[in-house]
């Protein structure tokens, strides 16, 4: 009897999860391969992939990316399926890896190319991707270009727009649809102006004057017929890797750059939101995927992120990136996608809060500095690594308090992985059990996944009813490479406490030599652990933020050097957020 009561305790434990989720948790949840080129390997092997792009086709999403020898695609924007595929070159079967893809779809036909700079590269078409079925649409593109990305105007006009250069522009140039040969000579769309866009500026803090930025990843958007173009900048290995936006009323025509970036996300768990791509869901609301940064074990080592995003009731475009590393909706015909929200959030995000931001962590083992606090430090380029990848290493975070869980993220880390395979292999996957207490001693399985057989390496998990715990610790039973190592496990709920007082204090004192840049300012709140800073050229349209975790001063360096700014602030805890300060006109 007493078996079979364990039994049913577990089964219902388990259904926690069983359920369809609904939600998802950036960097998305795919088998990342590990990197297919060895001399972006000099400190081990890693996880890799950028440049996303994702089309919706004959109801399913794809998502191509840099470098993994195939690619994906879902019902659901959630559960991801790989597809194997290395696209080579038809007449001499010689490798070529699709590197910063574009993707068009041209009638009921996708067509795939891969970045080159010379015209030996095919474009590839298929009318079934599901099922792998390619063919080459022509055998060579006589132009080529390296980041490109196909547009087809609303009559059938096919477009490509491509550069990644810190000295030449973007260029653009129209198709023939059929022969894919270009239509007159190509034009010069955009050149970055860091004099005067602070985001633009090369390095991790915007300040570095000796190499000049990269425009890359050119992607074109049309809505009620203006064109949006967006391009990648200033380099995809920093925190401030955005996504900038053109605006214009053709496909060639003249652009006028936008004073901030479309996405951006300067802090928080997730950074980096560039080099990305516009698509429709199903349901006809708008999402950009975009690159975010993790850089540590290579400058190339990067994730991938999906943002809410839409336009306002003035064309203007907004993406929204304000908790963006925090659960979020699904897409659904439930949600108006196309509300950005007064308070700044966007009616895709939950409410769920993270739980454990720097609380007390107890773990099994620990390998030399990779301590267990990093595991909840809200920085993914910091790790807690165990001694080994032995089943029974485990790691234990408190809340603090009993709290209402929803739903935990267990981000791995790569440590000591294998160096003798490269990409995807068939025994790559996690295994571990997940538990949940009140008291730290009585503990009950939330999750088993000892029989998974899938690599879940950002592995999320939306409980189907939430639960009341203090503790949650997760038990490592097989890792597919490695040693048990962690960079964020991070738990979403409410901490079934009182919301933080609004910020006081607050100011913006802008420089005067250099527009681009303030020093910001504010009083701490004494229950807040972070803080979200909006900011934007109009009082009523404060489309960016950035998240600043355990400090209440920062300096800022994104803005538009010859527009005044708009600022307001909100102080955030495991129970919420309090209200926004005043908007603040800086100029």
């Amino acid at each position: 009897m007493k078996k079979l009561v364990m039994i049913a305790a577990i089964i219902i434990s388990v259904l926690h999860t069983h359920a369809q989720q609904k939600t998802y948790c950036n960097p998305i949840n795919i088998d990342y391969g590990y990197t297919p080129i060895p001399n972006f390997s000099e400190w081990g092997r890693h996880r890799a992939t950028a440049d996303p792009v994702i089309v919706t086709y004959k109801g399913d999403y794809y998502l191509f990316s840099t470098n993994q020898w195939g690619y994906w695609y879902s019902s659901d924007m959630l559960n991801w399926k790989f597809v194997s595929r290395k696209f080579l070159r038809p007449w001499n079967k010689a490798y070529d890896e699709l590197c910063a893809p574009a993707v068009g779809i041209i009638g009921d036909t996708m067509i795939v190319f891969g970045s080159t700079y010379t015209r030996n590269f095919s474009i590839w078409m298929s009318t079934n991707p599901k099922e792998n079925e390619w063919k080459p649409l022509v055998d060579s593109f006589d132009i080529g270009g390296w980041d490109p990305s196909f547009f087809t105007d609303d009559e059938g006009r096919l477009y490509m727009y491509n550069g990644s250069s810190n000295k030449f522009p973007m260029y653009g140039i129209e198709l023939n649809r059929k022969t894919l040969q270009p239509i007159g000579t190509r034009k010069e769309m955009y050149l970055l102006e860091p004099w005067r866009f602070g985001w633009q500026r090369f390095g991790e803090h915007m300040d570095n004057t000796f190499l000049d930025p990269f425009i890359e990843g050119s992607h074109m958007t049309k809505h009620n017929g203006k064109y949006y173009l967006q391009y990648g900048a200033p380099g995809t290995e920093f925190s401030g890797y955005a996504d900038g936006l053109l605006v214009g009323n053709g496909p060639l025509d003249y652009f006028e750059a936008q004073s901030d970036p479309l996405s951006i996300k300067l802090g928080g768990f997730v950074r980096g939101a560039g080099h990305g791509a516009t698509f429709q869901d199903k349901f006809k609301q708008y999402w950009h995927v975009s690159t975010t940064v993790v850089s540590v074990k290579n400058t190339f080592e990067r994730r991938l992120g999906i943002w809410p995003t839409g336009f306002d009731k003035d064309g203007n475009m907004f993406c929204n990136t304000t908790f963006g590393d925090y659960p979020h909706y699904i897409p659904s015909d439930k949600i108006d996608g196309s509300v950005y929200g007064k308070d700044g959030k966007s009616p895709y995000f939950t409410g769920w809060m993270l739980l454990n931001y720097n609380k007390p962590v107890q773990v099994s083992s620990t390998l030399g500095n990779y301590v267990a606090n990093h595991a909840v430090d809200e920085l993914i380029k910091t790790y807690w690594s165990a001694a080994t990848g032995n089943k029974g290493e485990w790691i234990q975070t408190d809340l603090g308090t009993v709290s209402t869980v929803h739903a935990v993220q267990i981000n791995y880390a790569d440590q000591d992985v294998e160096q003798n395979r490269l990409g995807k292999w068939n025994d790559q996957y996690h295994q571990y059990k997940m538990y949940y207490s009140v008291d730290g001693k009585k503990w009950t399985v939330l999750v088993d996944k000892s029989t998974n057989k899938t690599d879940i390496p950002h592995e999320y998990v939306e409980l189907e009813k939430p639960v009341q715990a203090r503790y949650i610790k997760v038990e490592n039973i097989h890792m597919p490479t490695g040693k048990f190592a962690v960079s964020g496990l991070r738990v979403f709920g409410n901490g079934n406490g009182a919301k933080p007082e609004a910020v006081k204090g607050f100011i913006v004192l802008r420089t005067e030599k250099d527009k681009r840049s303030a020093f910001i300012k504010w009083k701490p709140v004494d229950n807040a652990f972070a803080y979200n800073i909006y900011y934007g050229t109009h009082p009523d349209k404060l489309y960016t933020s950035i998240m600043v975790h355990a400090n209440n001063e920062y300096w800022m360096k994104a803005m538009d050097a010859l527009k005044t700014y708009y600022y307001s602030i909100e102080a955030v805890n495991e129970n919420g957020v309090s209200e926004r300060s005043p908007v603040m006109k800086v100029e």
